[in-house]
Formats: C-alpha cells, sequence, structure tokens
C-alpha cells in the first residue's frame, strides 16, 4: 500500500515514517504537516490509506477526513497521542468517515506500538481490497411489524456499521426510546480498547441507555446493546449474546455477518436488520440471511452514506427490502416498531 502521514508534530511524523519503511509491502506517499495540506495532497496524489492525526494546523483532523471524504474519498485511520483522552473528537473523526484509531507509537509511552499500528494497517489493507464500486436502487415499499406483547422481548433490531458508523448509529437512534419489549443491538466495527468509550459516547447522544454487551448476557428491552471486543457477537437460541473468535481469519471484527447470521438462524421473534454506512462487504450476507428468515431489512441509501460499501453490496445481492436515507430510517423504526419519542 501507498500510506501518507497527517502529522504536524515532527517527532511523531518520523516515528510513522519508519513504521512504514520498516515493511517491504508499504510505501510512503507523502506527509503533511496541516489538515489543509493532506486534503489538497490527497486530491492531487490519492495514497490507499492515510494516518490522520487529530490536532494539526489550518484543518483539524475531524475537518480534514470530512473534506478528503468528500472531495477524494480514501481510506484513513486516525493516529493520534492519547485517543483515550479525545474521545469526542475520535468519534466525530470515525462519523465523517475515518476506519478505526490507535494511538501514535512514539507517544505510547510503552512497547508495542509499533507492532499494534502495523496489525491496524495490516487490517485496513485486508478492508480495501474487499471494498467494492457503487451503485443504486429506488426505495422499496415499507412494511409494517405487528405490534409487540407486553413484557415480551418479542422485536429485535440488529443494526451493523463500520466506517462512518458511530454518527450514523446515533442519529437513527435520537430521540427514541424503544419499547420496552423490543431489544436493540449494535455491532459496529471498532476496537475493543474503544468500545467502551463509543458505549459511553452513544449514551451521550441518546435519550436512552447505552450498554456495552458483556459475554453472556441476556438480551435486554429497552435500551441500546452495544458489542465491545474484537471476537464476534453472537446469539444462541436461548437469545443470549456471547463473544466467540472464530471465524479467526475475518478482517471485520466484530462481524456484522455474524451476528446477523445468528438473527436468522435463532431469533423466532419479528426483526428490523439495518446495514449502515462501511467499507467493504461485511453485513450483506448476514442481512440477506435475515431476509430469508423472514425479517425485514434495511440498507442505507448511497447519498447519505460516509462509504457506500457494506450497503452496496447488500443491494447486489438483493438483501435489503428497503433502501432508505439515513434521516428516514429512524422514523421507519418509530413507526413500525412504536416506543416513545423524546
Amino acid at each position: 500500500m501507498r500510506i501518507a502521514i497527517a502529522n504536524d508534530v515532527p517527532m511523531a511524523a518520523e516515528a510513522l515514517r519508519r513504521v512504514i519503511a520498516s515493511t517491504q509491502e508499504h510505501q510512503l506517499a507523502w506527509i503533511a504537516r496541516t489538515g489543509l495540506e493532506a486534503v489538497q495532497k490527497c486530491c492531487i496524489d490519492r495514497p490507499d490509506l492515510i494516518l490522520m492525526d487529530l490536532n494539526m494546523p489550518e484543518l483539524d483532523g475531524v475537518e480534514a477526513t470530512r473534506r478528503i471524504m468528500e472531495e477524494c474519498p480514501c481510506a484513513i485511520l486516525v493516529v493520534t497521542g492519547r485517543p483515550q483522552d479525545n474521545v469526542n473528537q475520535v468519534f466525530r473523526a470515525l462519523g465523517a468517515g475515518a476506519l478505526d484509531v490507535t494511538a501514535t507509537p512514539v507517544l505510547q509511552g510503552q512497547q508495542g506500538g509499533d507492532a499494534e499500528l502495523l496489525h491496524k494497517i495490516k487490517t485496513m489493507d485486508k478492508l480495501i481490497r474487499h471494498s467494492g464500486g457503487s451503485q443504486s436502487m429506488s426505495p422499496r415499499r415499507n412494511v409494517s411489524l405487528p405490534e409487540p406483547r407486553e413484557g415480551v422481548i418479542d422485536t429485535l433490531v440488529a443494526i451493523g456499521a463500520s466506517t462512518g458508523g458511530p454518527m450514523a448509529v446515533a442519529r437513527i437512534l435520537a430521540g427514541w426510546t424503544p419499547p420496552p419489549n423490543c431489544a436493540v443491538v449494535v455491532v459496529q466495527h471498532i476496537d475493543e480498547n474503544f468500545a467502551d468509550h463509543f458505549a459511553k459516547w452513544l449514551s451521550e447522544q441518546l435519550a436512552v441507555p447505552v450498554r456495552a454487551i458483556e459475554n453472556r448476557t441476556l438480551l435486554q428491552g429497552g435500551i441500546v446493546m452495544v458489542a465491545k471486543s474484537n471476537d464476534h457477537l453472537v446469539l444462541d437460541e436461548k437469545y443470549q449474546l456471547g463473544y466467540d473468535a472464530n471465524p479467526k481469519d475475518y478482517a471485520y471484527r466484530p462481524s456484522v455477518d455474524v451476528f446477523f447470521n445468528c438473527v436468522a438462524q435463532h431469533w423466532k421473534g419479528d426483526a428490523v436488520g439495518v446495514l449502515l454506512t462501511g467499507m467493504g462487504r461485511d453485513g450483506a450476507e448476514g442481512l440477506l440471511a435475515m431476509r430469508r428468515a423472514g425479517k425485514h431489512t434495511i440498507a442505507q441509501d448511497q447519498a447519505s452514506c460516509a462509504v457506500y460499501g457494506m450497503p452496496r453490496a447488500a443491494v447486489e445481492l438483493d438483501a435489503a427490502q428497503t433502501i432508505l436515507p439515513l434521516e428516514k430510517i429512524g422514523p421507519f423504526l418509530r413507526s413500525t416498531i412504536g416506543g416513545k419519542l423524546i
């Protein structure tokens, strides 16, 4: 891969350059010292991947990511000093289209930073190679779900997302309190070291409690439950949530496909599968399995996606019964499932 660096700290930029130079698979494309310079260089010479700092002159990493994804899209990995100290900025960058986040090796203060960054780059390489082109499809008719029975969790909303997902998830669930007999489960591609931060950040955006899912947890109604492991979230026949490392060589972790397939196989009640913005194809086959199992399936439309990869793959497989812009997915859920709007 040709990898670019956007970082205004010379020591950090040099550390990143050395990590890239330490491999035979990757080459340095260019180094930008400001966010604006990163946007300009990307439009002239688009790399395969940009290692993007958050705090830079002229444009910060969030705005630079947003501009790049609008003007000359490419894969972006946020690499910054202490991600846990910049949670809001991190999720704004992920919402703008960055794929993932990790700490700058030279600023970690511990060994292993180079290996962690190289692992992330390897994962980005897999995601890039698995991503495809794009095509659109007109929305199809909406289908109403039956009213849930009081006191019983018999409706499940399964949401899968990747690039641009945090903001997309927050937007479709904003202001909505699901009824107590509706379980909402979110599988977002995010490193397990940042999953608890994601759950906390999402809880600050919503009017409903958000819980990170621990291993061997029963589904809960009226809240939002979020996957929190690099292993895959699974649902068994007793409606218990847990984690499984297999398939181990799968680039997408946690995998939307794995969870959607579990829903198709084990969930006997009503369900809605929602596949949001993201690079690659994860979730498309799982969404198709849900549709074949008689569940309603939704894909985000091309115009409102940060990256139209995962929903596009679902459209190609005819896995989505309904294709909607982001701003209409939330109203669809509220109108078909019920609950309170706050």
